[in-house]
């Protein structure tokens, strides 16, 4: 365990599991699918997950990125800034936004209505975490992993300040390291 964490929240073994069931959840809703359903991930955090998710998707599908911004150290600052924007069209296209948590809403609220205005044919929303205790918009992932506690969590692809992604399990960062 990382000298900075203070407890596994969740251990690299149970990611694991859960990204092989929710592959089967995701197969099994989208197996009648006309056309490949495009996966479109959140850079930088859904990355590990997108990764492992995708092994146990038995489908065909396709996967882009957006880079957005809207977290400052730790706390969300609600202004939600398109860094890197998708490189195709999705017009007509089914979406699953790939997400690490969902916390307070609002980057994926914007995400959604943004890839709706982009003419996607329909919008749904994977999420490995969700924190519902600090939703502050009425929105919520349609696949989730594993509800957490109102933690400041870091590891498989959640940072503080850039640090501590590449950890392989999703950890309770001490209070002394971010306060």
């Amino acid at each position: 365990m990382h000298k900075d964490v203070k407890e596994i929240l969740i251990s690299e073994e149970q990611i694991n599991e859960k990204c092989v069931e929710m592959g089967q959840i995701v197969t099994d809703h989208y197996k009648d699918a006309q056309e490949p359903i495009v996966l479109v991930a959140l850079l930088k955090g859904s990355v590990p997950f997108l990764a492992r998710l995708i092994n146990h998707v038995d489908l065909d599908m396709e996967y882009d990125f957006m880079d957005v911004s809207s977290y400052a150290g730790t706390e969300s600052s609600r202004d939600i800034k398109i860094l890197k924007d998708l490189d195709r069209s999705i017009k007509g296209v089914n979406i699953l936004l790939v997400e690490d948590i969902v916390d307070t809403g609002h980057t994926i609220k914007a995400i959604i209505q943004l890839l709706k205005n982009k003419g996607a044919n329909d919008v749904k929303v994977i999420s490995l975490l969700d924190k519902p205790s600090r939703r502050e918009v009425d929105v919520y992932a349609d696949f989730i992993g594993f509800e957490i506690p109102n933690e400041f969590v870091i590891g498989f692809g959640l940072d503080f300040n850039e640090k501590y992604r590449q950890l392989p399990y999703i950890g309770i960062l001490k209070d002394e390291v971010y306060q």
